[in-house]
């Protein structure tokens, strides 16, 4: 927890209440549905709450912001960034209904009140968003096929153009020149987390900003 603390040092009482609940109720869920690797659980504020929160380092969403997390497995990013911004709506999607159970009843325990779930595959949603996240789900443009369609592309209001912002690790170019293949008018940004975190962890992630 420490290290939310320290990278995050202006968080409410409820924020720091909420971020302290997580390690034992991921720990209790995980022990019945695995979401998290054994080995992993141990550094979860670090692997799991940090790195996604490395979205909010990026982006302050403003109130009423409507964010969609694909391929959200336990809650990631989806649940820090609620905690984190608590007017803004964050949708998760994963295709596997047990996953999902976990983030719904993480979300529960800790009250949070601006989140929403749906099983199944994101190309069955009827709705649009300013933003769309995923941590390391699929090839960059594989999920620009799967979400396109969703972005809003009349509400803006954000300090950031509408769009998708990424988690992901190792060389991406050859993902880059795919999504171009697809799209040649796409902007991509490629933020380093070392930009961001001073731990070893984070020397080879990337938030990638695709607008």
């Amino acid at each position: 927890m420490e290290i939310i603390e320290k990278y995050f040092p202006h968080l409410s009482a409820k924020q720091l209440e909420q971020f302290s609940a997580l390690k034992s109720l991921y720990e209790e869920w995980n022990a019945q549905i695995n979401v998290i690797s054994r080995k992993d659980i141990e550094s979860l504020y670090e692997k799991h709450i940090l790195h996604s929160l490395a979205i909010a380092k990026f982006i302050s969403f403003k109130p009423g912001s409507r964010v969609l997390d694909i391929g959200t497995g336990g809650g990631f990013p989806g649940v820090p960034l609620a905690i984190m911004f608590p007017e803004s709506t964050f949708t998760m999607v994963d295709s596997i209904a047990k996953k999902i159970k976990v983030a719904e009843g993480i979300s529960e325990a800790i009250k949070l009140e601006n989140t929403d779930f749906a099983i199944g595959r994101v190309e069955q949603l009827k709705e649009s968003f300013h933003f769309i996240t995923a941590r390391a789900v699929a090839p960059t443009e594989q999920l620009y096929k799967w979400t396109q369609q969703y972005v809003d592309a009349k509400e803006e209001f954000n300090a950031k153009i509408n769009g998708y912002i990424f988690l992901k690790g190792g060389d991406l170019r050859e993902e880059y020149k795919a999504l171009k293949q697809i799209n040649k008018k796409l902007v991509v940004e490629e933020i380093p987390l070392s930009n961001y975190f001073e731990e070893e962890f984070f020397e080879t992630k990337k938030l990638v900003y695709i607008f």
